[in-house]
């Protein structure tokens, strides 16, 4: 058995997490998503009830925003749903309405935080990192260290043997994704879901490519060529990878 271990120190700082914009007016929805993506967060976006109800029943997400006036179905109905069926991800509404009795109603109906439009960026981030941080079964990333591999998401920077890796965003969180999770193995269908969102669904042969890439750069700064381990079949792990935290 492999001895390495990934030692663990806690960071502020959430990367390739995958987060539920539930928002009806485009132009605010897209400028949010575009602005969640640059803090390297995984977004899908839902423009009215339905298709948020959709998402929701299809796809596990780290955090939904959801907005409460919806076409279709609206927010609070959404929420309430969502809770009946024991699902806790953490879920944050965003609504215009600002009386004690519109948030009371959102949070009765299971928010676990309530924010008013207009509201500012850098407060939106805020609160998203502490609903992450209190989630039961989430938790921010930390610093890892597997051998020589090291991970900061604090700057979004990977080192092998002390060399800074030149990565992709996309390499970047395939390092991540097998560094928080052990020895488990990822199939390329489940990666995708991971680490792209819906509006830019890949074939599987991109994960391929993307794994064959790290492969080369990791072998550049004098990594093994089986650090990224095929399991036959099954998808992708780091090889001997045991968690100590």
């Amino acid at each position: 058995m492999n001895s390495e271990r990934i030692l663990v120190c806690e960071l502020d700082e959430a990367q390739f997490m995958k987060i539920l914009l539930v928002e009806d007016d485009e132009r605010i929805a897209d400028a949010l998503a575009e602005d969640l993506s640059d803090q390297n967060y995984v977004i899908d976006v839902a423009y009215e009830g339905q298709s948020a109800w959709d998402l929701m029943d299809a796809y596990l997400y780290d955090l939904i925003i959801l907005d409460v006036m919806l076409p279709n179905i609206d927010g609070v109905t959404l929420c309430k749903q969502y809770r009946a069926r024991n699902c806790t991800t953490p879920i944050l509404m965003l609504t215009a309405r600002d009386t004690v009795g519109d948030r009371v109603l959102g949070l009765d109906a299971g928010a676990d935080d309530y924010l008013v439009k207009p509201f500012d960026l850098t407060e939106l981030l805020a609160r998203i990192r502490s609903l992450l941080r209190r989630s039961g079964g989430v938790a921010l990333p930390p610093v890892y260290e597997f051998g020589a591999l090291r991970l900061d998401p604090s700057t979004c920077e990977v080192f092998y043997n002390n060399q800074l890796l030149s990565l992709t965003p996309k390499e970047y969180g395939l390092v991540e994704l097998f560094l928080r999770n052990g020895r488990r193995v990822f199939s390329s269908s489940q990666i995708l879901e991971r680490l792209w969102s819906l509006e830019e669904p890949p074939a599987e042969e991109t994960v391929r490519t993307h794994i064959k890439a790290l492969r080369q750069k990791l072998k550049a700064v004098g990594a093994p060529a089986d650090l990224i381990e095929t399991v036959h079949g099954l998808g992708y792990r780091l090889k001997g990878l045991e968690v100590s935290v």
